[in-house]
């Protein structure tokens, strides 16, 4: 099977074409960032216009490099979690393209997009996991017994992680968008200047906050009217380390909690080169293996998409409603 898939959920236009026996034929990704620079985060209305001009020669180009769509059996696109201006514009062009063109279209749960993307690399991590997604919009713990087949063990009752990357970036006035730039900031700081809370690790239990922390930073450099680019750099180091711990500390009680030994991290956080480093020693302490998508891949992106597609789109078509709010677990498993 080989279907188009699209990915508009925000600030990243994404399209790709995968085909089940050959693989990921051909994708491209476009990122807003210059867009929303200026006004300091994601502006739902200008993300939505962005996305109406960038999809159809986005989609026009991939098709043309995976061998026209002729031989296409199906079109699925994002139909939410996410902006819901933004979601419709994908919908509407998946949705007219695949009456035009007499095809099945299929709207995929984004988040299911992330847990799978590994899936997209070599080794693939075999079922069942625990997945660990985290982005700017999302943190959660998630048990995977297979496709469709998900628990949730844990998720952020606040703030995300991503969020709180942004957040702390914005009071260390980095550039947008903050996570990265916070991350490489962070390389330079000296570890264990400061010292900052790791959330809900002080008490059972698989849900997080990154809310208290943000504001722990903030306490802190109120403290330091006059830092300067090291004393920043600290900060910055300090804040990564408690997200990072927090984290690596929630996967480790998930994965004894489990029984489970493999471990996938997905979502744009999941490219932090340091929690890939912890994660990989604890999970090898445990006799463990840690999986991840490649970086490029942990951002929003067409491919996720047109994978999970795929899988759902081989078991008949379904039509999924565009919505802003979707839980994960409400996913059955496909032709369930």
């Amino acid at each position: 099977m080989r279907v188009l898939g699209i990915e508009t959920s925000c600030d990243e236009t994404g399209v790709a074409v995968y085909d089940s026996q050959r693989g990921l034929l051909a994708h491209a990704l476009y990122s807003q960032i210059k867009l929303h620079r200026e006004y300091g985060g994601v502006v739902p209305e200008l993300a939505s216009r962005d996305h109406v001009q960038k999809l159809l020669p986005m989609v026009q180009k991939v098709v043309a490099e995976a061998g026209g769509h002729q031989g296409l059996d199906g079109v699925v696109y994002t139909a939410g979690p996410g902006l819901m201006g933004a979601l419709l514009v994908g919908a509407c062009l998946g949705r007219s393209l695949a009456f035009a063109w007499g095809v099945p279209a299929l709207g995929v749960h984004h988040m299911e997009g992330h847990l799978l993307a590994p899936m997209l690399e070599d080794p693939k991590p075999g079922f069942p996991f625990v997945a660990l997604l985290v982005s700017g919009g999302h943190s959660l713990l998630v048990e995977v017994e297979g496709v469709g087949r998900y628990r949730t063990l844990g998720e952020s009752i606040d703030d995300a992680a991503g969020e709180a990357f942004d957040k702390v970036a914005k009071l260390l006035k980095l550039p947008y968008p903050g996570g990265p730039h916070l991350a490489k900031l962070a390389e330079q700081g000296t570890p264990g200047r400061f010292d900052l809370p790791r959330p809900m690790t002080d008490r059972p239990g698989l849900d997080m906050s990154f809310s208290g922390l943000k504001t722990a930073v903030l306490v802190l450099l109120k403290s330091l009217p006059d830092a300067d680019e090291q004393t920043k750099a600290d900060v910055a180091r300090a804040f990564e380390d408690a997200v990072v711990d927090t984290l690596n500390i929630k996967c480790e009680r998930a994965l004894k909690q489990t029984g489970l030994r493999r471990l996938v991290v997905a979502g744009g956080v999941g490219a932090n080169k340091r929690l890939r480093a912890r994660l990989k020693a604890m999970a090898g302490s445990l006799g463990g293996e840690v999986f991840y998508p490649r970086p490029e891949f942990c951002t929003d992106n067409g491919a996720m998409i047109a994978y999970a597609g795929c899988l759902r789109l081989a078991a008949g078509p379904v039509t999924n409603p565009v919505t802003a709010r979707w839980p994960l677990d409400s996913l059955t498993a496909p032709g369930a």
